[in-house]
């Protein structure tokens, strides 16, 4: 049987042909292999930020996934909620909940009212985190997303048990420019959030991100500079998910609750 030969046109085609069909299957291999790991650990990674973004993890702080889901089981408690009446949807597992994926299905989705978060579609059902500490709830967790500049940018706030106080933020996924709206991964900022207020003495959100210094002012972040659009986005993001349509509800349902315990 002769050679083939190897110069020829039909023999290259046939084997870049060939070299591609086993890159193929090699990469769609490695995709199936690792997609539970993927998912796991994109999973952890949100379960640290919010340990971070509760205080439960101190800045700087590595941990490896074990000791993560080890605080995150000790300290806290997922709930699911229903965010047109604040109570406890207690048929739904928060453990296997993604509010993410519902808000992309018409069954678990409502359009949104407009705003200028850009959302066009809230979950009918909410995830949120109890920080406990001997079954008393010290903090909440609440996540949250609303568009920048370029992104939707994903995060979580913290609130103390007086569900007004902020306790921190951090955004965990965006696509903002590095160097300007990329900043509200900035720590430094990031801590200028602790101890503001979400509302005023009528209950309305009142915590705004503004140009200028925002010192004395219980309800304002200073912006990040030469982020205005970004900035102003965060801004809509918590006017949104800490307002009636969104948690304002359940902050509502949980306020009440702990006036009456206490």
């Amino acid at each position: 049987m002769p050679a083939p030969n190897r110069s020829s046109v039909r023999y290259i085609v046939l084997f870049a042909a060939a070299v591609c069909l086993v890159c193929a299957l090699l990469v769609s291999g490695a995709v199936v292999l690792l997609r539970d790991r993927q998912a796991q650990n994109q999973k952890v990674d949100r379960l640290t930020r919010v340990l971070e973004v509760a205080g439960l993890l101190k800045d700087g702080e590595q941990v490896d996934q074990k000791e993560v889901l080890a605080r995150f089981d000790k300290h806290v408690r997922p709930k699911v909620i229903s965010l047109e009446s604040g109570d406890e949807a207690e048929n739904i597992d928060p453990f296997t909940y993604d509010q993410r994926r519902a808000m992309q299905d018409d069954k678990t989705s409502r359009p949104a009212p407009p705003n200028e978060a850009r959302v066009f579609r809230l979950p009918k059902h909410g995830l949120l985190y109890q920080v406990v500490e001997d079954e008393k709830v010290q903090k909440l967790v609440l996540p949250i997303q609303g568009y920048g500049l370029w992104s939707t940018m994903y995060g979580y706030i913290a609130l103390e048990e007086d569900a007004q106080t902020v306790a921190g933020i951090t955004f965990y996924e965006h696509g903002e420019t590095p160097g300007l709206g990329g900043e509200i991964e900035n720590p430094r900022w990031q801590s200028t959030w602790k101890g503001r207020k979400v509302y005023d003495g009528e209950g309305e959100v009142k915590l705004r991100v503004q140009k200028g210094s925002a010192e004395g002012n219980p309800h304002k972040i200073e912006a990040i500079s030469g982020a205005t659009i970004t900035s102003r986005g965060v801004s809509n993001t918590i006017a949104l998910w800490l307002g009636p349509e969104g948690f304002g509800k359940y902050l509502d349902v949980y306020r009440s609750k702990r006036i009456g315990h206490d």
